[in-house]
């Protein structure tokens, strides 16, 4: 079933925030930074693949992106949904069961033997694709999917992911540079705000974790990084 009333975009990000807290996706520690993949320094992290084993949050997650990007693409904007290898990928499938579409995913890489594909499933000329990932950061991991789905000949101009670190004001610039509209339901800040309703985490890190996200190179800087 085509999942098409539900929530305003508020309601569904508070909601998407607490549930990534109900199931400790969500990792604040300023004493000990985590390294992110760029290199630097960050006191949050987020694993969006621990909720492919909560079958109820999974199943309203997947509802609410899917009405998301019906109501902001167009109900027949796709034929076509795509999940980014290897976190993308089941949140694709998801999706496009939903969609009643057929579903591909993109490897980050060519596989090295046999056909050497990054595209595995069905896709080509004419085909509008739908990339959908776990999260996005500054939007660069999306250049070489796209990409790759453009060399079939389909196009991609929207990618939807659960979380949107928000933060960061050059995944604007990135995912404009392609011509791709992203499409998410909750980012940073709504994670804090549902943190502190929820005293979720003692007000010292909460504070930290706020003038990260306020000004996330300048806490870098700071930290000699």
């Amino acid at each position: 079933m085509i999942p098409t009333t539900h929530p305003d975009d508020a309601t569904m990000a508070r909601i998407a925030a607490g549930m990534l807290l109900e199931i400790g996706a969500v990792h604040f520690n300023a004493r000990e930074p985590f390294t992110l993949a760029s290199g630097l320094p960050s006191p949050t992290y987020i694993d969006c693949r621990k909720l492919i084993s909560y079958p109820r949050i999974r199943a309203t997650l997947m509802d609410f992106l899917t009405a998301k990007v019906l109501r902001e693409a167009g109900f027949e904007a796709f034929t076509n949904i795509a999940g980014g290898e290897t976190a993308g990928i089941p949140f694709a499938a998801l999706v496009a069961e939903r969609m009643g579409l057929p579903m591909t995913y993109v490897r980050k890489k060519p596989k090295g033997y046999g056909r050497n594909a990054r595209i595995e499933g069905v896709m080509g000329e004419g085909d509008r694709v739908l990339l959908v990932e776990d999260l996005t950061t500054d939007g660069g991991s999306k250049v070489s999917f796209v990409d790759a789905i453009r060399e079939t000949g389909a196009t991609c101009n929207h990618t939807a992911v659960i979380f949107y670190y928000g933060i960061f004001p050059e995944t604007a610039e990135t995912l404009g540079a392609l011509g791709i509209g992203l499409h998410y339901l909750c980012t940073w800040h709504d994670v804090l705000a549902e943190a502190r309703r929820r005293h979720a985490f003692d007000p010292e890190t909460l504070s930290e974790v706020e003038a990260f996200l306020t000004d996330p190179r300048a806490w870098q800087a700071a930290r000699g990084r």
